[in-house]
């Protein structure tokens, strides 16, 4: 057996470093395609009545930083209020969302039904909309105009 020193040589150490480097350079995307993050489709159906089926949901908004800088915000829940509580429901316990107008100019009122069968009422707590892809492009529908959303 040969000994460590033998084995640990100026090559393994530039190999090691060279892939520091590497992971560092690439954001540690590395490390992230390794993990399969889970993709969430729907039927979302708009006020109008016009179904569309979204593949790569996420809930979106801008957060605005000053007058002429928006930060974008993109998950897989969504944010409502109960009571004075935000809570961040997520997506992979969602079965459906039935979506009512809020009253006045208020956000809209949101039945969830989770996938235990457990339902309940909340206000969206943050003006947003659902993104992801539809056969035809890219589709960003504000919750506004929204109906039901039947994740599947």
């Amino acid at each position: 057996m040969k000994p460590i020193r033998k084995v640990w040589n100026h090559r393994t150490h530039r190999s090691l470093i060279s892939l520091v480097v590497a992971l560092v350079l690439s954001g540690g995307s590395v490390w992230a395609q390794s993990k399969t993050e889970k993709v969430f489709r729907a039927l979302v159906t708009d006020t109008q009545g016009v179904e569309t089926e979204v593949k790569n949901l996420l809930f979106y908004w801008e957060e605005k930083v000053s007058e002429t800088a928006f930060v974008p915000h993109e998950v897989k829940q969504v944010p409502v209020k109960r009571g004075t509580a935000t809570v961040n429901v997520r997506f992979d316990t969602i079965k459906q969302i039935d979506v009512n107008p809020g009253p006045d100019k208020a956000p809209p009122l949101l039945t969830i039904t989770l996938t235990n069968g457990k339902t309940g009422e909340f206000a969206l707590a943050i003006a947003g909309s659902f993104k992801g892809e539809s056969d035809f492009g890219e589709v960003e529908l504000p919750a506004s105009g929204l109906k039901k959303i039947v994740f599947k």
